[in-house]
């Protein structure tokens, strides 16, 4: 039995056809074989520049990083500007991608294939090319402000690139497929023997919906609001490209001290507080998803 090995006669005996005939376990020596390639890539790949970043930001034992960090109030105002951004695109993202999602598990195969390649086409276009269209469609002479004009709701363009705005609308546009796709493979796997239940019970479709469909929706919720902030926090191509200089993030913040500034000391502790922060909002999340699961299996 030095490698592959089968379950116990008397295992068998508990367990259906079906999952003993594929209930077999590694042994000791085989799982940690597998498993070294995958530990290496993470200590290579993620520990060990984690860990010299944190390291490089308490240059030389000293705390002055981030002290300067608490002192100047302007870093503190783009950490609190990047968390509200990243919030205010996370629920943009959910209000709108939830009924592109709701759509496309109750649609035929055929037609919701196709509003998918809605979905998906966008996600495989570059971030870049995507931001450039946004700076496109909102510049001063762009087709937004064109369209405003000649409907008659504006005399002359609005300022709509470069501004906090520009940046939530775009960041919102990018990062909707990931709040889609995680709410859409759960509503998928939800029988509709409860929501017909539910309806021949007297309920109706709005009740249907609030009662049985949105709790057992919450855990691709969960999935894609941790999905959208996380990668909304340290968003950098879109910020830089339609917010401009007066629309700084933390992403865009830290790029400027190590390509302009070469401040690298003061870049990781700034990337540090920002590692810190989403692992705190991460945890936060996955508390509260285990809260709604405890409430819902106690009702």
């Amino acid at each position: 039995m030095s490698g592959l090995s089968e379950v116990s006669p008397a295992v068998s005996a508990r367990q259906p056809r079906s999952t003993v005939a594929s209930a077999r376990f590694y042994s000791r020596s085989v799982s940690i074989g597998l498993a070294t390639p995958l530990i290496a890539a993470l200590l290579i790949g993620f520990v060990y520049p984690v860990t010299r970043l944190v390291a490089l930001s308490f240059e030389g034992g000293s705390l002055d990083n981030y002290r300067r960090l608490v002192a100047e109030p302007l870093y503190l105002d783009v950490l609190a500007s990047t968390v509200k951004v990243a919030f205010i695109v996370t629920i943009a993202s959910l209000f709108l991608g939830f009924p592109v999602a709701y759509l496309m598990a109750r649609l035929r195969h055929g037609v919701a294939m196709v509003v998918a390649a809605c979905v998906f086409i966008p996600l495989w276009t570059s971030v870049l090319v995507r931001s450039y269209a946004w700076v496109v469609l909102l510049q001063r002479n762009g087709i937004v402000n064109a369209l405003l004009a000649d409907v008659g709701i504006t005399d002359g363009p609005l300022k709509l690139i470069y501004t906090q705005g520009a940046v939530i609308v775009a960041m919102t546009h990018v990062l909707m497929p990931f709040m889609i796709l995680p709410i859409y493979s759960t509503l998928r796997t939800l029988p509709p023997d409860y929501v017909r239940a539910a309806r021949n019970l007297g309920a109706g479709a709005f009740r249907a919906f609030i009662s049985i469909t949105l709790p057992l929706s919450l855990p691709g919720v969960f999935a894609g609001s941790v999905l959208c902030f996380v990668l909304a926090l340290g968003f950098y191509i879109t910020p830089a490209l339609v917010g401009g200089p007066g629309s700084m993030l933390m992403a865009t913040l830290i790029g400027q001290q190590t390509t302009v500034l070469l401040d690298w000391p003061f870049a990781a502790a700034l990337s540090t507080v920002l590692l810190a922060v989403t692992l705190i909002f991460v945890f936060l999340f996955r508390k509260t998803l285990s809260l709604s699961k405890g409430l819902h299996s106690v009702h």
